[in-house]
């Protein structure tokens, strides 16, 4: 696939709460997702697909999700971001917050081989 087929498939994917799938279509064996900061108990950079799905399970395992909503992709090359809103409650602490964030995504052969996430670390 081409990098913006890749892009509307992903945002596609989210749109619809298919994350899993999203990951197991669409992103490379050796993929790196890196976060703005540090997720408790975890690496600030998630290496290789199965590290990256692990890091998605523990945030949805964590975070009662009330609303989300998916804008977005902009190409630039063999790039593209997404705008992510949600609104969500971190279930060990109780805490509601809205978070707004963007995932840069770098696409090689066909495949996503690396997702940054950019948001507001004073959440």
């Amino acid at each position: 696939m081409k990098t913006m087929e890749i892009a509307n498939k992903l945002a596609d994917l989210c749109r619809q709460g298919k994350n899993e799938e999203a990951l197991n279509t669409l992103f490379a064996e050796n993929a790196v997702s890196v976060e703005a900061g540090v997720p408790p108990g975890m690496e600030r950079e998630a290496r290789g697909l199965a590290a990256v799905k692990a890091k998605s399970e523990w945030w949805l395992a964590n975070h009662e999700i009330h609303s989300a909503s998916v804008t977005g992709p902009w190409p630039h090359d063999d790039k593209f971001v997404v705008g992510f809103q949600y609104d969500v409650t971190n279930k060990p602490s109780g805490n509601r917050m809205k978070m707004d964030e963007v995932g840069l995504y770098y696409v090689q052969d066909g495949k996503i081989v690396r997702e940054e996430f950019f948001y507001d670390m004073g959440m």
